[in-house]
């Protein structure tokens, strides 16, 4: 399982805010965002920040998803 930052992505876009701007506004690192872009986990503190500066909750900009690993295991590839 990992987490996927979709939401998050088409929220920015909605709000007319950029990535970069996102980072000063929270007060998180470019690695940390580099990090969600590429799925990666992020601690809670960040997250609880990017939460805080867009008025929203964690399900409003993650989700749980499936690896493609997982996947494949369920289906009987592997």
């Amino acid at each position: 399982m990992r987490f996927s930052y979709k939401k998050l992505w088409k929220l920015l876009i909605d709000r007319d805010i950029k990535k970069k701007d996102l980072c000063r506004m929270a007060g998180i690192s470019s690695a940390t965002l580099a990090k969600m872009v590429r799925g990666e986990s992020v601690t809670t503190d960040s997250l609880l920040k990017i939460c805080v500066t867009l008025g929203c909750g964690l399900s409003d900009i993650a989700e749980i998803v499936q690896s493609d690993s997982q996947k494949n295991e369920r289906s009987g590839e592997i």
